[in-house]
């Protein structure tokens, strides 16, 4: 047995862990590391996966005359950021205002604070980041909470941006309609906070499976912002600006008219969650993307012949979808939860078993919370590592 697992723990350890420490310290991967080279588990992208999903929504949203802040909240990542950025996005969105802090630090401009600030710490922190960056965006959907902001910022001498979030999902909002236009009425009052337009993210219809229906769903929560955009600018009260839209509804809500901003977050990564929702070409795949994230595990135990442990388990994936990982490199082997840092593969009738040391390669049922679980990102192009990515705001939920 010893002699036939010898090979598979040798190949692919090119690079012993300290030379590739000194690689990372020094920013000199390129050409000197392999993804079989990585520390296991690791979360990993495919660089040209990872592009072509950049650069067909950067088109679609060019092509629809709407502007791109995609949502940080799925990479958490300064880098990744900038990167959208330089494709021709306006700036990114941010779900906590610690992650908008974060990746502020790492030099990423036009943030949108997609939380509210509700509570006074929340409040300290946004005028602290909208005197670093002026342009940021925050929302509100409570009478109290602006007038808290208003006041804040008067303390301060500082006027901040805000926009209504809309209730067209299942989260946070003011329901549209009358109660929304009450709160934007009451907003350009105070001398403090300028009224920028309104965010509608529809949860409830972005992981709808299959297309026509996810566009009736999108089409219906969707009209209830265009509609609340209409009667503010009816009352006399600006409105030029309408956010929303996810990877799911990016080719929906880009179509109806009133929506000026699309905020995908999951395009660049993907994961099954999406991968199961259908195409609009009638695929029972979500085919518009590639799966340009996945981890690398390796075997670490075979307490059997036909049983493989891999060393990536709860703490290496997001369980919060109720799925499991899927692998890509081995998809006849089905995965199975087996603890905190273990993951089981059943290998009866296999024709060639896993081997210790084998590399196994999944893709993630979440990609959003999967990242939070990492604190990089290597990157690599055709199995040839290019760099690695600091998860900069991971953790960052406050």
């Amino acid at each position: 047995m010893a002699a036939t697992l010898v090979p598979a723990v040798v190949k692919g350890a090119g690079r012993t862990w300290n030379e590739i420490e000194r690689l990372v310290a020094r920013n000199d991967l390129k050409g000197k590391v392999s993804k079989d080279d990585l520390p296991t588990p690791a979360l990993v992208l495919d660089l040209d996966l990872f592009e072509r999903n950049v650069d067909r929504m950067a088109k679609h949203a060019k092509a629809s005359g709407r502007a791109l802040r995609p949502h940080a909240k799925t990479h958490k990542c300064g880098e990744i950021a900038r990167r959208l950025m330089a494709a021709g996005a306006v700036g990114a969105c941010a779900a906590k205002i610690s992650e908008a802090e974060g990746l502020a630090a790492d030099g990423v401009t036009g943030l949108l604070v997609t939380g509210s600030l509700a509570g006074r710490h929340r409040i300290e922190r946004g005028l602290r980041l909208a005197t670093k960056r002026p342009e940021t965006i925050f929302v509100v959907d409570n009478a109290q909470n602006a007038q808290d902001l208003n006041d804040a910022a008067a303390a301060a001498k500082q006027k901040i941006n805000v926009a209504l979030d809309l209730l067209v999902g299942k989260r946070t909002g003011i329901t549209p309609g009358a109660p929304a236009l009450g709160l934007a009425q009451a907003i350009v009052q105070m001398k403090n906070l300028k009224l920028v337009g309104l965010q509608a993210y529809s949860g409830n219809a972005s992981h709808v499976k299959g297309f026509a229906e996810r566009t009736k769903v999108s089409r219906e929560f969707m009209g209830m912002a265009v509609e609340t955009r209409r009667m503010m600018e009816k009352a006399g009260i600006p409105c030029p600006w309408l956010s929303g839209g996810s990877t799911g509804t990016y080719n929906i809500d880009s179509q109806i008219d009133g929506v000026t901003e699309l905020q995908p977050g999951s395009y660049v990564f993907m994961d099954q969650g999406y991968a199961s929702i259908g195409s609009s070409d009638g695929n029972e795949r979500y085919t518009d993307f590639g799966h340009s994230l996945t981890v690398v595990s390796s075997v670490y135990s075979k307490p059997a012949d036909d049983v493989a442990i891999v060393d990536a388990g709860l703490k290496s994936f997001a369980t919060d979808s109720g799925g499991v990982p899927q692998s890509v490199s081995h998809p006849h082997f089905a995965y199975a939860w087996a603890g905190d840092e273990h993951g089981r593969i059943d290998m009866k009738g296999a024709a060639r078993p896993l081997g210790l040391g084998e590399r196994v390669e999944f893709t993630v049922p979440h990609c959003d919370p999967n990242v939070n679980l990492y604190d990089r990102i290597w990157c690599h192009r055709g199995g040839n590592v290019e760099a690695v990515w600091k998860i900069s705001a991971r953790g960052m939920s406050q």
